[in-house]
């Protein structure tokens, strides 16, 4: 399932300045929507390395929540006991 990842926020983390907290509008086909934010270490990172940190940071609950809608609006055929 294909995701959109939106940047929704990008800024100095309130509670450790020597981090940038970005946040993340994660969108699938169907239209289910998760808001996630991760901080990162800023060093000398380009924005770019920022970002892409934190969406891997943000990996295992955007995976939870994607597997979440796994099955939502297939078909289960009880004759066949399979989703479709």
């Amino acid at each position: 399932m294909s995701l959109i990842y939106q940047i929704k926020n990008y800024e100095i983390d309130n509670e450790d300045s020597s981090k940038t907290k970005v946040g993340f509008y994660v969108s699938d086909k169907q239209g289910n929507k998760l808001a996630v934010d991760r901080s990162v270490t800023t060093g000398n990172k380009s924005k770019e390395e920022i970002v892409k940190e934190a969406s891997e940071l943000a990996k295992d609950s955007i995976d939870k929540w994607q597997s979440e809608y796994e099955v939502v609006g297939k078909v289960w055929d009880p004759n066949t006991n399979s989703i479709k």
